[in-house]
């Protein structure tokens, strides 16, 4: 059987570079191998057959996610996360492996080529469990569960995870990587493997008794209720300074960022700073936000050649990254440089919205306007190749320009990373420009010309895995991000895609019960989306509706809120349920409060009912907003670094929401000079007349010129006529 299952991989992994001549050599070595199989034992030849393709199918090959299709020719019997997998778990009395990653994972990558693709070990998994390959992209919910489960047994998580469950779905051991052979304070995958089986059958009522401990374990962290402090104590303006003080605490003064590496980008932490200096003019805030913008725009987690940022820094000076590149890091990174980009003026910060929106558009859009998840770090097996650059191809690429194109990017013969070179600006422009008493004009010319020389070479290079899935949520971040690009640079282009992938997500992600689908390929959406998919297309609407003045992006807002309250809310707590109510193949409902990689659902939902309830004047919502901030307490103030999102929220409901109308035939220029005005904690809405069914715009006077319109804090002010006119009244 080993033998068999050695020459089933070798033959699989033939057929995928598609050369039928070898295709056929192995068929028919194949069929000799049964028939010698038949005549040596006795047993019919299709017994062989049927033996074969039932212990050793593998169950991904039709799957659409590219992570599953790339572990589909395994020589592992893998399933996706299905009933069928569980029944055949209870069945045959054996333990379930859920192995979980993401296509852009290199560890996921490593531990693929040396376990699961070792037909050894894979007989292990397949004599001894039922194997799932999930995809935490395609379903986050599974993800989640289980990762608190991991977290739970040995105090961290990461990807891949790996997690050993009963057929009932009970978790009861777990880790992250396991390498080949015992290293790195690690035992081997297959001493994990080997010791698990052996527990399963000898020792099941204590594997019972884990997995039950550690089911009611999940359950209880579900039920949690931060708050503790009244409603006066959480909406209280001193809770805005305590955050302030908490974030600089962790803050890296010399190199941006917070706390050490691996840095990620925080972007809502920076949101936060941003906003506290608009509204307090606190020089430090400043200070801190745009050195961590300036730092990692100089660093190697941006690419220089081709735009984009990557997923994070390896290290505390933003030079080594871990080079996936992510959708949602790229939409956050965006909408925080938007602001940024208001408040200073910084071209330098345009600048990288546009390359990162044009890397966007090359590399990470479909035809139809949807955006693809991410890029993989790896190309041709190692992390990062696709990226660097040694001195001499720079050099016969740029000739006489490379020198100074060279000492700008930190690119020498020894190289800044294992041998080779990550471009990365150690001295910023101006400074460099001044220092070497260069034109400003001409440089600028030859760093342009030299980039686009070596993307175009690096273009001709074999690249990293598209991950070509198409995410609702991440879209909707992204979609954001056009918004707020398109309102701060006034690039009307970035207005257009953002509508296009509007009308493209709501009409390839709708479900034939009025709600929506999680993830889109090959024109077909599937999985029931989750909450995070609802809050950020609702949020991505709001601001649609915002920058456009259309009021049918509004109005789909308010209907997918609607829906969101019916499908995900929990009636024993203000928060909502990740996954909706008909949704039943997961071992519990969780609620995800925290603010991570990617914002949490409920401090969404928590901004999107506040913004709701003052453009239809929906007071309920209002208050539903104010409770699910006061359940989750004062520990936006405590840990900002982890509530950002929720702390942004605090924040525009105690300091009040600049709530703007403008009335008149100017509206579309008067509304393209309001959006891109530094003004925190905006609601903006725009039209040639008043509309008795938007509060924000009804019951406003007419007249031949245009007129704006400021309230704040339940208070109006007398409409004004020009743009700096409203300067001074806010």
């Amino acid at each position: 059987r080993l033998w068999l299952l050695r020459l089933k991989n070798s033959w699989q992994g033939k057929q995928r570079k598609n050369k039928i001549s070898i295709y056929l050599i192995w068929k028919a070595l194949l069929q000799g191998a049964f028939l010698l199989a038949s005549s040596s034992t006795g047993k019919p030849f299709n017994w062989f057959i049927f033996e074969f393709m039932h212990s050793y199918t593998n169950h991904l090959i039709n799957e659409t996610s590219p992570y599953l299709l790339q572990h589909a020719h395994n020589p592992v019997n893998w399933y996706p996360w299905s009933e069928q997998a569980f029944e055949r778990a209870k069945t045959e009395n054996k333990p379930v492996l859920v192995s979980i990653g993401y296509a852009a994972c290199h560890w996921c990558h490593v531990m693929e080529r040396e376990s699961f693709e070792n037909p050894e070990v894979a007989s292990i998994m397949n004599d001894n469990f039922i194997n799932i390959k999930v995809d935490r992209e395609e379903r986050p919910d599974v993800d989640h569960i289980y990762m608190d489960a991991v977290q739970a047994i040995t105090g961290s998580g990461g990807w891949p995870l790996n997690v050993f469950l009963t057929p009932e779905r009970k978790p009861f051991y777990g880790g992250t990587y396991f390498p080949p052979r015992r290293a790195f304070n690690r035992a081997s995958w297959t001493e994990v493997l080997l010791s698990i089986a052996q527990t399963f059958k000898e020792k099941r009522q204590d594997v019972e008794q884990q997995a039950d401990t550690l089911t009611e374990h999940l359950h209880a962290s579900n039920s949690f209720g931060f708050s503790q402090s009244s409603s006066d104590q959480v909406f209280s303006e001193k809770n805005i300074h305590e955050a302030f003080e908490n974030c600089m605490k962790s803050a890296d003064r010399e190199w941006g960022g917070f706390g050490r590496a691996p840095k990620f980008p925080q972007t809502f932490t920076l949101q936060f700073l941003l906003n506290y200096y608009q509204v307090y003019k606190n020089d430090e805030a400043l200070k801190q936000a745009v050195l961590s913008l300036d730092k990692m725009i100089q660093g190697g987690i941006y690419d220089h050649i081709g735009g984009g940022f990557a997923r994070y820094s390896t290290d505390t000076e933003w030079l080594v990254p871990h080079f996936e590149k992510m959708l949602y890091d790229n939409a956050l990174l965006v909408s925080t440089l938007s602001t940024a980009y208001r408040v200073t003026k910084n071209e330098r910060y345009k600048a990288v919205i546009e390359e990162t929106l044009a890397f966007v558009e090359r590399e990470l859009m479909h035809k139809r306007y949807g955006f693809f998840s991410a890029l993989d770090a790896d190309s041709e097996g190692e992390e990062g190749k696709y990226y660097v650059w040694s001195a001499t191809e720079v050099k016969k690429l740029l000739k006489e320009e490379a020198d100074q194109f060279s000492t700008f990017f930190n690119i020498t013969e020894t190289g800044n990373w294992e041998g080779k070179n990550i471009p990365w600006i150690k001295t910023p422009w101006e400074s460099f420009i001044r220092e070497k008493n260069l034109d400003h004009t001409a440089f600028e010319k030859l760093i342009k010309s030299g980039k686009a020389k070596l993307l175009q070479t690096r273009e001709m290079r074999i690249g990293p895995l598209l991950d070509d899935k198409v995410l609702l949520g991440w879209n909707s971040l992204m979609n954001l991000a056009y918004s707020h690009a398109y309102g701060a640079t006034g690039n009307r282009h970035y207005k257009e895609i953002a509508e296009r992938n509007m009308n493209f997500l709501l009409a390839a992600f709708t479900a034939e019960n009025n709600g929506l689908h999680h993830t889109w390929k090959d024109e077909k959406a599937t999985y029931p989306a989750f909450l995070d998919d609802y809050s950020n297309l609702i949020a991505a609407l709001l601001e649609l509706g915002q920058v456009t003045s259309d009021i049918k992006w509004l109005n789909r807002a308010y209907e997918l809120t609607e829906y969101v309250i019916r499908h995900f809310e929990d009636e024993t707590s203000s928060f909502f349920f990740y996954t909706s109510k008909e949704q039943k193949d997961l071992l519990l409902r969780k609620k995800e409060v925290y603010d991570g990689a990617t914002p949490s659902g409920n401090a969404v939902m928590a901004s999107n009912l506040y913004k709701l309830s003052i453009i239809f004047d929906h007071s309920q919502w209002k208050e539903r907003s104010h409770n699910l901030l006061t359940a989750i307490g004062e520990v936006t103030t405590r840990y900002p670094t982890s509530f950002g999102v929720w702390l942004n929220q605090l924040f525009e409901i105690i300091k009040g929401t600049n709530e703007i109308a403008v009335i008149g035939n100017n509206w579309e220029i008067y509304l393209e000079e309001i959006l891109r005005l530094p003004i925190p904690h905006k609601l903006v809405m725009a039209s040639a007349r008043p509309d008795k069914n938007v509060p924000l715009l009804a019951n406003k006077a007419v007249n031949d010129e245009t007129l704006i319109y400021l309230c704040k804090n339940y208070s109006c002010l007398n409409p004004v006529n020009t743009i700096t006119d409203l300067q001074k009244i806010l």
